[in-house]
């Protein structure tokens, strides 16, 4: 029986993953920000006869504080886990500011991926074969990186911001490998192809409409989740790989730069202290 933790997994992709990791008997994890979703999770596991080993963590992931609740609790009661996947985003039309104050993007989608993986690195070096499963997009110029601003203070675009925040996890996956030199952790990254999936977030009129194409133009879940599971089920030999649906991306590549790699890690340590 592995212990499978899902951010993002009351919803779409990690909610489908979590049912399965349920019925194949796994204990699976779940965080979430909506109470009801994350009940909802609970009643089909209920309903697999796998209630025992559901868990939902309400949390709000853009918060530091809320993340490292989360890994404290978590850490606390499992000794162990087999695999972590990094599946929490929300979209933002209009820029937002948490209360800690990250813009609400680079929290969700960056911080937290940063310390829910060095914080659980303990838990997931005590199994065999752990691995870390980002969905992201793997791959892309470095340019598109605002070093100077990125939170997005000035002349804030979503879409950008989003792409930023895809990019930065390319980086802190880098970083990861090269501060944990001998972890068997195995790191991937995955953009497993449009997927009519939930898509939450907060919309202006037009970036609905962009979204309601989106969601008739894409793959079933369940497609999604053939790419998924080919990577948690045999994780792909090397501390970090990549890849943009079934096509493998370099990771040695100049999107993977270790001095930038580095430079992001450096900041992000300062932002946290």
């Amino acid at each position: 029986m592995k212990t499978v933790v899902i951010t993002g997994g009351t919803d779409g992709m990690g909610k489908a993953l979590a049912l399965i990791h349920l019925r194949r008997g796994d204990q699976v994890v779940v965080v979430g920000t909506n109470a009801k979703k994350g009940q909802a999770v609970l009643d089909a596991a209920d309903e697999l006869e796998a209630g025992g080993r559901a868990e939902f963590i309400q949390a709000d992931l853009s918060l530091v504080a809320e993340n490292r609740r989360v890994i404290t609790q978590i850490a606390s009661t499992h000794q162990t886990v087999d695999t972590l996947v990094l599946g929490a985003r929300y979209f933002r039309a209009t820029r937002f500011v948490t209360a800690e104050g990250f813009e609400a993007n680079f929290a969700l989608f960056y911080l937290s991926r940063y310390l829910l993986g060095h914080g659980l690195v303990a838990q997931l070096e005590q199994t065999s074969t752990p691995v870390i499963l980002d969905l992201s997009g793997p791959g892309g110029d470095l340019s598109r990186i605002r070093w100077d601003d990125l939170q997005f203070a000035h002349d804030y675009h979503p879409d950008e911001a989003m792409g930023q925040c895809g990019k930065l996890s390319d980086l802190l996956a880098v970083a990861f490998t090269r501060h944990y030199p001998d972890s068997r952790v195995r790191y991937v990254l995955l953009h497993p192809g449009l997927t009519a999936t939930a898509f939450t977030g907060e919309y202006d009129t037009a970036s609905a409409e962009l979204v309601t194409r989106m969601r008739e133009r894409g793959q079933p879940v369940e497609a999604a989740l053939v790419r998924i599971l080919r990577h948690l089920d045999n994780p792909p030999p090397g501390p970090l790989t990549a890849f943009m649906q079934d096509n493998p991306v370099d990771v040695h590549g100049e999107p993977f730069d270790s001095a930038a790699a580095d430079r992001l890690s450096e900041l992000t340590s300062k932002l946290l202290r």
